[in-house]
C-alpha cells in the first residue's frame, strides 16, 4: 500500500491549494482516508476524514467552511480544497488511511507529507 501526497506550496494568506492523494494497493471504499498536519515544534492534528463506504466528512472546527476533502473511488484519489488560507494553517500535511468508517491517531498507513506555507 502506497500513499502519495502532492499539491503543497506558497500561497499568500487568503489563497487557496487543493492537495491530492494517490493511494494504490487497496481500495477506498472500506476505508476511511485522513488528512493531518504538522506545525514546526506542534503535535500533528487531523485536519479532516472522509468515509470511502458513503463519502461522509469530518472536520477540524478550525478548518470547518474553509476546507473541503472528497473522494474519486475510481481514480482511488482523496483530494482536500483548502480556501481562505491563513498563516496558522502552515505546516506539513499527511495523506494516511485506515480500515473502517472513521479516522484515528493511529492510522494505518502512511503517506509523505507536502508542504503548505502560507504567507506574505
Amino acid at each position: 500500500v502506497q500513499l502519495q501526497a502532492s499539491g503543497g506550496g506558497l500561497v499568500q494568506p487568503g489563497g487557496s491549494l487543493r492537495l491530492s492523494c494517490a493511494v494504490s494497493g487497496l481500495t477506498l471504499d472500506d476505508h476511511a482516508i485522513g488528512w493531518f498536519r504538522q506545525a514546526p515544534g506542534k503535535e500533528r492534528e487531523g485536519v479532516s476524514c472522509i468515509s470511502g463506504a458513503d463519502d461522509s466528512a469530518t472536520y477540524k472546527h478550525s478548518v470547518l467552511g474553509r476546507f473541503t476533502t472528497s473522494i474519486d473511488n475510481v481514480r482511488n484519489m482523496v483530494y482536500l480544497q483548502m480556501n481562505s488560507l491563513k498563516p496558522e494553517d502552515t505546516a506539513v500535511y499527511y495523506c494516511a488511511i485506515r480500515y473502517g468508517d472513521y479516522c484515528l491517531s493511529r492510522m494505518d498507513y502512511w503517506g509523505k507529507g507536502t508542504q503548505v506555507t502560507v504567507s506574505s
